[in-house]
């Protein structure tokens, strides 16, 4: 079971937070199980971008990204190169370091 390390978010998540979660499961299901709610607008679909993560440390280990959540990340707010849709990263066994950016597409909640 990987370990899962969310650095501090000033909204979702104000003091970080680790946890261990179930291989196969997608990180947005792992963080919003584990407390952390993050935005899913599209209630995981790949339709959005408001579950976008930067995965710190584990990114290496990730399955490649497809062309749709490429296109998608393409209109994320605070895009890098480590760069994911967390309803898009299936947990495997490698321990991942996310950080939830400040802001999303999603408007209404800014």
């Amino acid at each position: 079971m990987p370990i899962i390390t969310v650095l501090p978010h000033e909204k979702l998540c104000p003091q970080g937070a680790s946890f261990q979660a179930d291989k196969g499961l997608s990180l947005c299901s792992a963080l919003l199980a584990n407390h952390v709610d993050i935005e899913h607008a599209c209630d995981q679909s790949c339709a959005c971008t408001t579950c976008h993560v930067i995965v710190r440390t584990g990114f290496n280990a990730l399955a490649p990204s497809e062309e749709k959540e490429d296109d998608l990340l393409d209109r994320a707010w605070g895009l890098t190169a480590q760069s994911r849709l967390s309803c898009q990263v299936m947990l495997g066994e490698t321990d991942l370091t996310v950080e939830l950016p400040k802001y999303t597409i999603n408007h209404a909640r800014e």
